[in-house]
């Protein structure tokens, strides 16, 4: 079977930035992402878990897309750009994909 270059974004960010984050990459012409609730995880200075947060304030979350590689830096740099000041992670990686026509 044939597969096509592409690349994955990962972000990890405080879930009261999420519609800013996706209004970017709407912007940026991102064909498709996915955002998943993140549960818990250790930071620089501490742990943290979803459990018992009464507001979405201290929520994480990840969202993934894949990108035309053609397109990875300028997306990055947006997110960059937006996400400078805030907590969070972004990673980009090298994936295979079996239908090219929807990335």
């Amino acid at each position: 079977m044939q597969t096509h270059p592409k690349k994955r974004i990962e972000i990890v960010v405080e879930a009261p930035l999420r519609k800013r984050l996706l209004r970017l990459l709407d912007r940026e012409g991102v064909n498709g992402y996915t955002v998943l609730p993140a549960i818990a995880g250790r930071g620089e200075e501490t742990d943290w878990q979803r459990e018992g947060q009464i507001t979405i304030a201290g929520q994480m979350l990840m969202v993934v897309c894949i990108v035309d590689p053609s397109r990875a830096d300028e997306i990055i740099e947006a997110v960059y750009n937006l996400l400078s000041h805030q907590y969070g992670i972004v990673t980009l990686s090298d994936v295979e994909v079996i239908r090219a026509e929807k990335f």
